[in-house]
């Protein structure tokens, strides 16, 4: 049976662009390619039959990566902890292709780990199983928690022996294959300023505007609504995360996506305790990246784009749409945090300051938090009244009583005002935040035995939970 996979209808969007804006590499040739990971979900939002695709149809299309070509590997710069890097661009991953989801919408499929292109610098090109098996685990749970982000396509383990500062080695090695929104960043605006070419930066974003932003054509002024739109987004994308307790990690700008969406996950971490200043990356010495910054990078970031930007846009008119980041920001986080509570989006900000405020006296998980008030709710149902509400995670210390008080009386109060509280906690939060130390456990078992079953069962849970 031919592979449904390679002939599926990819369009040559950004092609199209011109060679200025990639590099036509070619993939590694691997030893194996073994699928540790399939997201059936993903196959049929590209409108495919997941049951007619088999894991040796993967295998070909994302593994040995048989008849596709070309492969793009994209160009682009980028702030990396505030310092600029004009020596970027994708060094060890391609664009596979680009092609309609079944809503319509242009989804790329991106590779992590499948070899060396012009922007290596010295690197490998290739990716740990560990790095995948991670990535995997960060895009499934931020998806299940309502973050906007992309997600893992497939993993495919290659056989190969690699060597890591950061991990024990050798290390067993993996080729991702992600799908995204878009692969054009930030960065990709930054090298056009560094190359002082103003026309190829209308081209880019005119390109943009047509095919993510086609809203936005018919505005009078359709550069400054991208910008201003790409404002909203970001702001989303930074409360998206804050309620979600994630610390992305490595917020550059080469990190940052023109169409908002949160992508490639690498020393990411989950908030174990709610703590302001936790870092996920070990090398963040100075906690530029910390968690409770993230909001506040996220609004620099987009203050840098108006550089490049400025070679087309009135920079007050950028300053003015930028300005509003911090009451969105506000307003997204408020909303987000209500819906982990079980409450309606629009509402008071009390419970949630409440909330932050048991949160930084009680020494629980963040996410256990949340997890243990959906699984209490959704177990013994809404306490008639207040006191009916018992402190509900097992095994830990008991919280301030003034403190949970407070916090008991008033969601209890917020709840009784509305419906749909059981179906809000089971649906927004998870049953198992993925902390570092589940993590670990998950990669022990494929690491030390080759088990995969408790990421497997950890996975359906994820899934199982989804109201």
């Amino acid at each position: 049976m031919p592979n449904p996979l390679l002939s599926l209808p990819f369009e040559s969007s950004i092609e199209a662009l011109g060679e200025a804006y990639w590099d036509v590499v070619e993939a590694a040739k691997f030893s194996c390619a073994q699928l540790r990971f399939r997201n059936d979900d993903l196959l049929g939002q590209l409108g495919l039959d997941a049951e007619a695709i088999s894991d040796a149809d993967l295998e070909s299309a994302y593994g040995r990566f048989e008849g596709r070509v070309p492969f793009l590997a994209l160009r682009y710069h980028g702030y990396q902890f505030g310092q600029y890097n004009p020596q970027l661009g994708d060094g060890r991953g391609f664009l596979y292709g680009q092609l309609r989801d079944v809503h319509g919408h242009l989804q790329d499929l991106g590779t992590k780990g499948s070899g060396t292109t012009p922007w290596s610098r010295g690197g490998d090109g290739r990716l740990t199983l560990k790095g995948g098996i991670r990535e995997v685990i960060a895009s499934e749970a931020l998806h299940r928690l309502g973050v906007t982000t992309s997600r893992t396509l497939s993993l495919i383990e290659t056989g190969e022996h690699l060597y890591r500062s950061d991990e024990p080695s050798p290390t067993r090695s993996a080729v991702m294959v992600r799908m995204a929104r878009t692969h054009l960043r930030f960065g990709t605006c930054e090298r056009l300023l560094f190359l002082r070419d103003a026309p190829g930066l209308e081209r880019l974003l005119r390109h943009v505007i047509a095919v993510y932003y086609p809203h936005l054509e018919s505005d009078g002024k359709p550069l400054l609504a991208f910008y201003r739109e790409l404002v909203q987004r970001v702001a989303r994308l930074a409360a998206e995360w804050m309620a979600a307790g994630f610390v992305h990690g490595v917020l550059n700008t080469d990190n940052m996506s023109l169409m908002g969406e949160s992508f490639d996950y690498g020393p990411f971490a989950f908030l174990d305790i709610w703590d302001p200043n936790f870092t996920a990356a070990y090398f963040d010495q100075t906690g530029l990246y910390a968690y409770g910054r993230q909001p506040s990078v996220c609004q620099n970031n987009l203050r840098l784009l108006q550089e490049p930007l400025s070679m087309l846009l009135h920079r007050d008119a950028m300053t003015d749409c930028l300005d509003s980041f911090p009451s969105l920001y506000q307003q997204h986080y408020r909303a987000r945090m209500r819906r982990r509570l079980g409450l309606p989006d629009a509402g008071d900000e009390m419970v949630v300051r409440n909330t932050l405020a048991l949160l930084a006296a009680w020494p629980v998980g963040y996410g256990a938090f949340f997890s243990g008030l959906s699984r209490h709710v959704v177990d013994r149902g809404l306490p008639e009244e207040p006191e009916a509400l018992a402190p509900f995670l097992d095994g830990a210390p008991e919280p301030p009583r003034d403190l949970w008080c407070c916090w008991r009386d008033l969601w209890w109060h917020e709840q009784r005002s509305g419906s749909g509280v059981v179906e809000r906690l089971r649906r927004w939060n998870v049953p198992e935040v993925p902390i570092r130390p589940l993590i670990e456990q998950l990669w022990e078992g494929i690491d030390q035995r080759d088990d995969w079953r408790p990421l497997q069962a950890w996975l359906m849970r994820l899934r199982l939970n989804t109201a």
